[in-house]
Order: structure tokens, then sequence, then C-alpha cells
């Protein structure tokens, strides 16, 4: 009887007894690095869809340790954040504690799969040996000017009370709490990720085995774009505005000026806007708005006329309305937009809401396309543009930005969409920046010497809500001495955000015990770049991002050797409930692994989720599939029932291929089709065994299944293994080959056609001949009708597949 519960508790405990999957760094084998984007411990712990990529990269690894690889792979927690501070603040504990109960939580979910993590490289980012080269790779960014405070207005979040990232929202929403974010001015920590936009942006050519959707993401979250800058003069003042426009081609359908509420501009301007408390009332309304919602193409577009105000178009000279509205923003480009409404669907919709002027300039082969009626976006020639008239759009963009350049009132320009990366947040619960502000020096970064600059130790504390950390309010710690100077000097009190910890982890996991430096070089030539990196698509515009970033970064100081960190990667689709909805305890749709465990096995939830469907697909749950792959399971174990053997060439034939198919379903994810051509096979031999109660092959070709199996099953192949008389671990053996000679069929199933349409299939031999088998096929009653009374005009013939017999 296969007592799956007895199985797995003795296998669990004799592979962790083995050190079974401690990791050498042995150089002369090669090595393969798999890798999971490691969890955040939440306090409700796994369900089962958090499972289905950590089944799939321990199949991949237990295959390539099989294979002869010195094989890397690792587990950790990314522990820092918003959750556990809003846990322990809700509660009155110190998140150090609520985050070490999660962690224990989810180490025993996990280790009850039966994963082949090496959990002697775990790495948690909230241990202060850890985040000490955080703190150290931030200092380092400092000294080359990559960090710098800024005041700028932020995202922030009235609930959560701290400010937030782009990337941290969901439709304008804090993507923690749900709350809709507002604009408020705080000091705060930025990293200058922009300067690195380009590099992020060319070397994902460098990432062929990146899925393309998730390139594509991160192409359109930096958002490269190429324009101009041209200025134009604000009319009976001394003051400008430039503008950044991808299509300076269409100037001379400039019918009025957009600056961004924020834009400084505006302030400047207030003596001479005649209706000023309209425009500071209007400017107060979007404080509430982020920006994702404000540039939505869905929501539709504000603003309001600033009265008294003109700007003059320096190709035209003539002046134009200028107007403050939501679709423009302070943090792209320059915070200014010249509208075209013409050639522009965001200033068509704005126009036409306002009644402005719509002056078309590009033309399709002589033709003004949708005048009035809808912008014309695409390039064209140009008409009503003085000398520029006639020249089509791409050569009148250089020649205009040669203009603007000439007369010194613009030039060439490249911005991005992405943002420089706020990189401060008003908690505690965070890593602590590790410089100090001194009135007679400045701000000082601490020396290597004092890292890791620790949290101190409290029991329980609350957000200001004031725009400062709790640590604000510490003053032990917050008081403290200049390392510059010795004078009295207060400690830098934002912490990190969470991002900061799971940007490096990685590396750390290669040298996880390293006191004296990151990581050391040797081993990280050895081990990186990551070779398989797999996790969600909801990552592609933060931790991708991010992580890229900071690698670039550590490959320019010379701590890494190499300039991307992931090799390949892919994304895994969502496990849904049995409703279709995501799994949450609000819709009480969660299924917990433990019970299916418990219920069925961890092999069968293993075998169960690959079978599912395709890896990157979304699926929901049907808890009916865990008893199913229970099933099978069952029937492998019935087998080992038998001690007779014999041999069937078709079924061994069969065996080969299957191994053949395993293998490479495994090298490319196609999990589920693998799972399937083992169950084919096996019933197959368990058919066989019932009309002979015998194995259709040796007991050496039983294990060879066996082996193919273990990745899928690991507990279940183990007890199979030792009970056939094998010493050493399954995992310990050689992945199994398949003969050539034996995959080959000695005869197939030929499809006879009339005129493309099916009439017959014939079992004929392999390497039948196009004589052979029309010979074949010409005496089958079924393809004789309809070739009675009809002149063949020709045969096709497609060896090993078909023969299509053309008639008149």
């Amino acid at each position: 009887m296969y007592n799956h519960s007895e199985i797995e508790k003795k296998w669990q405990s004799r592979w962790q007894k083995d050190n079974l999957y401690l990791t050498g760094n042995d150089a002369s084998k090669p090595k393969y690095y798999i890798l999971d984007m490691f969890p955040y411990p939440s306090g409700a712990g796994l369900h089962v869809g958090h499972p289905k990529g950590y089944i799939a990269t321990d199949i991949f690894a237990r295959m390539r340790r099989m294979q002869g690889y010195n094989v890397l792979h690792p587990m950790g927690f990314d522990a820092f954040g918003l959750p556990a501070e809003n846990y322990a603040i809700k509660n009155k504990v110190n998140p150090k504690i609520s985050v070490a109960e999660s962690v224990a939580r989810f180490k025993g979910q996990l280790e009850i799969l039966g994963f082949s993590y090496d959990w002697e490289r775990e790495v948690n980012t909230t241990d202060p040996d850890y985040y000490k080269w955080t703190q150290w790779t931030f200092l380092k960014m400092w000294e080359k000017g990559l960090a710098f405070e800024s005041n700028e207005p932020i995202n922030w979040c009235p609930s959560c009370k701290t400010g937030l990232a782009n990337e941290d929202l969901e439709d304008g929403k804090c993507e923690r709490c749900g709350s809709e974010v507002e604009q408020k001015p705080i000091r705060q920590w930025v990293l200058k990720i922009t300067d690195y936009a380009e590099r992020l942006l060319n070397d994902l050519e460098k990432l062929p085995d990146w899925e393309e959707s998730i390139k594509e993401m991160q192409r359109n979250w930096i958002g490269k774009s190429e324009g101009a800058e041209a200025i134009f003069k604000i009319a009976g003042t001394e003051e400008t505005v430039t503008v950044f426009t991808t299509r300076i081609d269409t100037i001379y359908g400039c019918t009025y000026l957009v600056l961004a509420p924020e834009n400084q501009l505006v302030q400047k301007l207030k003596t001479k806007i005649t209706n000023w408390e309209e425009a500071a009332e209007y400017i107060e309304s979007l404080d509430k708005i982020s920006e994702i919602e404000r540039t939505s193409a869905s929501k539709e577009k504000t603003g309001v006329k600033l009265k008294g105000i003109k700007a003059v178009n320096p190709f035209t000279g003539e002046e134009v309305e200028v107007f403050i509205a939501d679709y423009v923003l302070n943090s792209y480009g320059t915070g200014a937009v010249m509208a075209v409404p013409a050639h522009d669907e965001r200033d068509y919709e704005f126009a036409k809401k306002y009644g402005l002027r719509i002056k078309s300039v590009i033309s399709m082969d002589g033709e003004i396309p949708f005048e009035g009626k809808a912008a014309f976006t695409d390039d064209g020639t140009l008409f009503h543009s003085a000398e520029f008239s006639g020249l089509k759009s791409a050569e009148a963009r250089k020649k205009m930005i040669s203009w603007l350049e000439n007369n010194k009132l613009g030039a060439g320009k490249i911005n991005y969409r992405i943002k420089d990366w706020v990189f401060s947040r008003q908690r505690y619960w965070g890593e602590p920046i590790p410089l100090v502000h001194c009135d007679k020096c400045g701000v000082v970064g601490l020396p290597e010497s004092e890292l890791p600059l620790r949290l101190p130790e409290v029991e329980s504390y609350e957000p200001t809500g004031t725009g400062e950390s709790p640590l604000a309010a510490i003053s032990d710690w917050v008081n403290t001495k200049c390392p510059k100077c010795g004078g009295v000097a207060k400690r830098e009190t934002n912490t990190m955000p969470q991002w900061a910890g799971s940007c490096w982890y990685y590396l750390r996991y290669i040298d996880p015990k390293n006191s004296e430096a990151l990581i050391d070089k040797k081993l990280e030539k050895y081990w990186s770049p990551v070779d398989f990196y797999v996790g969600g698509a909801e990552h592609a515009t933060r931790h991708l991002i991010y992580a890229r970033f900071w690698h670039k970064f550590l490959f320019d100081i010379g701590a890494v050797a190499y300039e991307e960190p992931f090799t390949k990667l892919k994304h895994v689709g969502l496990i849904m409930g049995e409703d279709g909805r995501k799994m949450s305890k609000r819709w009480g749709n969660v299924v917990n692994p433990d019970d299916m465990v418990k219920k069925s096995g961890a092999d069968a939830l293993r075998v169960y989720e690959m079978f599912m469907g395709p890896f990157e697909q979304a699926c929901n749950w049907n808890t009916n599939g865990v008893v199913g792959a229970r099933k099978f399971l069952e029937k492998v174990f019935s087998l080992t029932e038998v001690n007779n053997y014999q041999e069937d060439a078709k079924i061994i034939s069969l065996l080969h291929k299957t191994i053949k198919k395993v293998a490479e379903d495994i090298e490319s994810f196609r999990l589920n089709t693998a799972v399937s051509a083992m169950m084919i096979l096996v019933n197959e031999i368990s058919d066989y065994k019932v009309r002979n109660n015998a194995l259709p092959f040796s007991r050496a070709d039983f294990l060879k299944f066996i082996q193919i199996l273990a990745p899928f099953a690991p507990h279940l192949s183990e007890e199979i293994w030792e009970k056939s008389g094998q010493k050493n671990s399954i995992f310990i053996s050689l992945w199994p080959q398949f003969e050539e000679s034996k995959i080959k069929d000695e005869t197939f199933n030929l499809i006879i056609q009339v005129n493309g349409k099916m009439r017959a299939s014939l079992e004929v031999a392999a390497g039948i001949s196009e004589v052979e088998a029309f010979a074949s096929a010409s005496v089958q009653e079924n393809v004789q009708k309809w070739l009675a009374d009809k002149e063949i005009i020709k045969k096709i013939f497609v060896p090993g597949k078909l023969l299509n017999i053309v008639v008149k």
C-alpha cells in the first residue's frame, strides 16, 4: 500500500540527515544556477498557488544534478516592507518578532513539499549581516553621485503613511492597501536610475532567453522618446518655457500650450494670471490624484485656461493661449507641451472639450485625413509650414531641429518615461540609510567599519504621519557624532524601500557567510550569472528593472564580473481559485497546501500542479485533479509488486521515447506534457501487467522510468529506488539516456488522401517508398471508390506521414 505520509516523512528526514542538497563549489564541474524569486513571508503562509513556480524549478534542478551539474538552487526571504510593519503596528509588536514567526511558517510549508533547497545558503533581507552590504552599495552610489536628496512631490499613501514610487502603485492606488494616493512634498533620497536608462534599454538585446513580453514591458516602462526641446517666450514677460516634443514637424499646427499644474512657472506668473483663484483651486484638486491616473487613456482630460497669459511660437511668432491640465506631468520632459490638436489624440480630445482651434499641417498624399473629425497622428508631408512645407515628416524633424539649434531656440533631445527611483520610506521596518546630517559637514556617509547600521530595538511604535519616520522619535538612536568632524549630528531617519534588499539577493546566495565583502570575486565569476530565473510577470517593471540597475552599478565599480544578472527568465502563470478568481481570504477560495499534502501527499500535489496546463498560463484549481495525480502515483507504486519481467519491443520503444520527451520537456518547461507522457507510459505498462502478470521490460528499464519520474515525485521515487536494492539516493544517479535505435518506429500509420481529403489510414512499415505506399493504398476499398473512373494527375508523398492522390 502506498502510504504517502510515512514515505515523505522518511525521505525528508533522510535527505536532511545526509545533507543531500548542500551545494559544493567544485569549479571543475559545469555549474547551473536556477533561482526562484524569493517570497515575502506573510503571516497567512502559502496557498496552493505559491508553490507552482517552486515545484517547476525544483524539477529542473533535480534533473540538472542527475545530469552531472553542480547546481545552486537556494531559497530565502524578502522580509522587510509595509505588510510586516502594518501587522506589527496593529498588534503592537516589533516586526522582527512577527517576521521570524512568518519565516518559520513558510519554511515548514516549503519543507513538506520536498524541495531540494540548500538551506545552508538561506538569506533574509532583515538580517543585519545581509543588509550591511545593501547599505554598503547605497554608500557607493552616494559617493558616485547617484543618490541625492529631493523635496519634490511624491506619491503619498495616507493609510500606510509613507512615500511610494510609481512602481508601488496599481491603477493609481497603493499596491499594499488600495488607498488613493496623494501628491505630497517630502524630503527623500532618490537614486538616479535614469543615468542607466539607455543601458537598461539597449542591453535587453543581450537577453535572447528572456520572454519577449517581459522585455517589451521593460521597454515601455523605460519609455525612450527621441525628439526636440523648443523655447516659447511668455508674451510681455522675461520668462520662457521649454517644451519637449517628439513631433517638432507639427509645430506650425500648435494652437495652445499646456503646463503641468506643478510647473514652477505657474507660480511665477500668478500675479499676471487674472483667474488665479480658479487655477489655484484646480491645482489643489490634483493633489489626491496619482500621475498614473492623471495620464490614463481612459480618464477624461481636464484643465484651466490661464487668462492673461500667452506663449509665443518660436517658428511662427504667433501668440497662443496657455492652459494647465492634468494630462501633463512635471516629472516627464520639461513639464510643458505644445498642443497640436490636429495631430495628437490627447490634444484633440482637450481641444474639442474646450472649443479650441484645430489647425492641420500634415497631409497624406496631398489629402488631409479626418480634418476636424479626428487627429491624424501618422507621419506625412508638411504644408502651411513656411519653408518646411513639402518635406516629409522625418526629414522635416531633422531640419527643424537644426533651425532651433542655429537660432538658439532649442535642440534635439532624448527623454525617458522612467523616473528616478524614490528610495526613501517614512517607516521603521526597512534598512537604515547609513548617512548622518551634520551642521558643519553637511551629509556624511558612515565608514564601512560602522556597518551594518542596525535598527534600534523597540517594543512597538506608530508611524508619525508627518512625513518623518518613526525613527525620528527615537532620540538615543538619532543623536550621534559626525564621523568626519566628531561634532553633534543626527542620523538619517528615512529607511530604504522593500525593493532594496531584493536587488542583489541572488549574489548573496553564492557567498552567504562572507563578512569581508559583498561577494567573493572568484565564486561570483564561477556561479554568475543566474542561468534560469523564474517568478511572476508582475515584477517586470519593478524588481527586474531595479535588480538590473543595481547589478550594472556593481559591475561598474568592479564588484561583479557580468553586466546582466539573469540569463534566462520565465514567468509563472497564476493558479486561480476554483471559482476563477484570484485566491484570497476576501473571496474565501484559498486552498492550503498543507491540507492537500496531508490528504494526498506532496508528490501528488507536485504532479498535479505541473499537469494543470502550460506553465506560463493561468489556470483554475481543482481539488479532484490532485486525486487524479494521486491515483497515477498509486498505479506506479503497484508496478513494484511485480517481479516477472518480459520484453515487449513496442513498450520498450515507448519507454525510450518517454525518456527523450521528458528531458526535452523539462528543458523547455513544458512540464504538463512531460507528465502526460509518463502517464501514457504507465497506462501501457499497467495494461501489460494485467494481461501478462509481468512488466514489459527489465528491472533496469523500469528503474530508468523511476529516474525520470523522480524530479516530479521525489519521495515515491526514492522509496522505489531503495526497495529495488539501490544503496545511494536516486538523485546521485545519472540521468538515463534514450537509445536512438529504440525510438525509431518499425511501423507507422500512413494517411491516405484523395484530393486532400482523408480516405484511409494504413499501418505500414517504416521507410516505405512512394511506389509501395500507392500499391498498398490502391487496394483499399474506401480508396478505390474515389479513384474509380478518375484520372490520376499526380501523387504527393510525404515520407513517414501521408500520401495524397490528386485526381480529376
